[in-house]
């Protein structure tokens, strides 16, 4: 395989994790429980019946992972810090052991060279928030940017970048809109009031964040280039609008694509708040959604297609990895002076077998080549991130899915580094 192209000087390598995908402990040490917690041990919910309850007991292990981290050489590490453990009501009385961790954890990385990237909320929301209504309440959005302030108040002299909130539209379409995901709620279009009320929450975070420090402060989106399937370009422009401009408009244009513009759940001021101006914008990529338009009698105006002719992953996603290049040029040029510097802070597959893994190792290596040619084409992007460091809970999907860098054994919780770790560690140490 030809040695990867260099990357910018400074350029931003990292791995990324998820609080309830890998910390167990859900129990311990005054931590409530959140909507996964609830959704998780709901019969039928989740495969096979899986929980976080343990999942990588990253809560006991984190030293072992940290160093971990430090074998892989990177520069940065993102991780999510639990709402419930550090406020198990989601409001009020804070959680002092649950902030413990996370201050040792940070300690930890910066000890060893590696920049902490918290994300404050991945989807794991305190239940006593959704029992008072969820993001479909307003409150929720004060209440959020209250407990940014905790935690920055705790960790923020040690944070050069923050995210505030992971994938809003997958926490709203998967757990909101058709129920797959926690809360497991089946409103469809109704669902729109989630979408407004974590982007408020954003904007009330970011300026929470900013009065506490000069770190840079980010969102992190998951975005897909959408193709048209045949003729049918309005399908793939309302997909486009629901899926990306939904929460890309807002934040960096001030406003919502016509189909939410006139929402009465808007209120004056919010627009304002919400495109605060931010430091940069992260970006989740996997594929592209190719889509047609819907059946008539359909609930929603379009339908997904599964994309042919290409190698899937072992969740069976279409691998593209020149979506990714698509997705930054057709963004910058969407959002033209407009576009803050971006980091790709997920990109990654799920893989079968334990060790060998030389899919994961063609799939990374053809995605940081569609990045260099990004880069190279005028977008700025600074950084890049694989999901995952550790096999993890992938959600509804359980542990049925294997995204790591690293192979765990949930019976012992034996990590074992990949090929494909070993990879990126040469990667890394040949981008120095």
């Amino acid at each position: 395989m030809a040695a990867l192209p260099s990357f910018p000087p400074g350029f931003l390598w990292g791995v990324s994790t998820a609080a309830y995908q890998i910390e167990g402990a859900v129990r311990e040490d005054g931590r409530g429980p959140s909507i996964w917690d609830t959704f998780s041990h709901t019969p039928g919910r989740v495969r096979d019946g899986d929980t976080g309850d343990v999942a990588c007991d990253h809560y006991h292990r984190w030293a072992q992972d940290v160093e971990l981290l430090a074998e892989l050489g990177v520069s940065a590490y993102r991780f999510s810090i639990a709402w419930p453990r550090v406020q198990p009501a989601g409001a009020g009385p804070v959680n002092g052991a649950g902030l413990d961790f996370y201050d040792r954890l940070v300690d930890a990385l910066l000890a060893r060279g590696i920049a902490p990237v918290p994300t404050l909320f991945h989807w794991d929301l305190p239940q006593a928030l959704e029992d008072a209504g969820g993001w479909l309440s307003r409150e929720t959005s004060y209440r959020f940017a209250d407990y940014a302030a905790v935690v920055a108040d705790r960790i923020g002299d040690r944070i050069s970048r923050w995210i505030t909130l992971n994938e809003p539209v997958v926490h709203m379409a998967q757990g909101y809109a058709f129920g797959t995901h926690a809360p497991g709620r089946t409103l469809l279009m109704d669902a729109l009031p989630v979408a407004h009320h974590q982007l408020l929450g954003h904007g009330l975070a970011m300026r929470a964040l900013r009065t506490r420090g000069g770190a840079e402060v980010m969102i992190t989106n998951n975005c897909t280039p959408v193709r048209a399937a045949g003729d049918d370009l309005a399908a793939a422009e309302v997909y486009d609008a629901f899926h990306n401009r939904l929460f890309l408009d807002p934040v960096l244009r001030g406003e919502y694509p016509p189909f939410a513009a006139d929402a009465d759940f808007v209120r004056d001021g919010d627009m304002e708040v919400i495109a605060t101006p931010m430091d940069a914008l992260g970006l989740n990529y996997y594929n592209p959604t190719l889509v047609k338009a819907a059946p008539e009698g359909s609930p929603l105006p379009f339908e997904t297609v599964d994309i042919e002719g290409v190698p899937r992953t072992a969740f069976g996603w279409p691998v593209v990895p020149d979506g990714l290049r698509e997705l930054l040029v057709g963004l910058r040029e969407r959002y033209a002076g407009l576009l803050p510097p971006v980091y790709i802070t997920e990109n990654g597959c799920s893989t079968a077998g334990p060790v060998h893994d030389a899919d994961r190792i063609d799939y990374l290596d053809g995605h940081l080549r569609a990045l260099h040619a990004a880069i190279e084409a005028g977008v700025d992007v600074r950084g890049y991130f694989v999901w995952s460091l550790l096999d993890n809970f992938e959600w509804a999907e359980g542990y049925s899915q294997r995204f790591g860098l690293v192979h765990v054994d949930y019976e012992t919780q034996r990590r074992t580094p990949r090929d494909s770790f070993a990879w990126f560690r040469a990667v890394l140490a040949g981008q120095r």
